[in-house]
């Protein structure tokens, strides 16, 4: 996930502070043993540094380091959260949007799952259409081109989700202008 959208973190900050003006101080809670959660951390920091917002990493390589990040983070106090996608955030899913909505923190992910299951928003590749694509390669292979001849392909399709229940709930009111270039309102 992350090795082919970790490019998108700028984006991604540009788009929370759009839909977030009051962010501050962002946690970035990522599994830096993941490919390309390096990267995708110094992008976002640079693009924090863009647009007037402090990007904390905090680090989560197991189960049991989850507590430990979620006590440093509201040592912290910032009033953004960003996931970034790993095995280990999509197990405790659930369990970082409880944690965010208790400690009132606007929460993005790149996962539409994450606003579908109560998180505030998403920004992130189109898995459905990243899927066909793969269909695609496969139906070509089958059909007798060579794996090697075939170009590699960029996600291009992207798709930002926003749930305006949990907006409603942070106190937050996101202009009818932004909400109709979400891809899903979920209410």
């Amino acid at each position: 996930m992350a090795t082919l959208t970790y490019d998108l973190s700028p984006k991604r900050l540009e788009i929370f502070k759009e839909y977030v003006p009051k962010l501050k101080d962002i946690a970035v809670l990522a599994n830096p043993v993941y490919p390309g959660v390096r990267e995708a951390l110094t992008q976002m920091q640079v693009a924090g540094h863009r647009f007037g917002v402090r990007v904390l990493s905090f680090e989560v390589r197991e189960s049991a380091e989850i507590n430990r990040a979620f006590t440093e983070i509201l040592r912290a106090r910032p009033n953004g959260l960003f996931v970034e996608p790993s095995p280990l955030t999509s197990i405790y899913m659930d369990r970082i949007i409880e944690f965010a909505a208790t400690n009132r923190l606007y929460a993005m992910d790149a996962r539409r799952q994450f606003p579908e299951r109560g998180g505030l928003m998403s920004y992130g590749i189109d898995y459905a259409d990243h899927v066909r694509a793969g269909i695609r390669y496969v139906d070509k292979i089958l059909k007798g081109a060579k794996p090697a001849d075939l170009p590699v392909e960029q996600p291009t399709k992207f798709e930002l989700v926003i749930n305006l229940k949990t907006a409603k709930a942070l106190g937050l009111t996101i202009p009818q202008t932004l909400l109709l270039r979400a891809d899903q309102v979920i209410e």
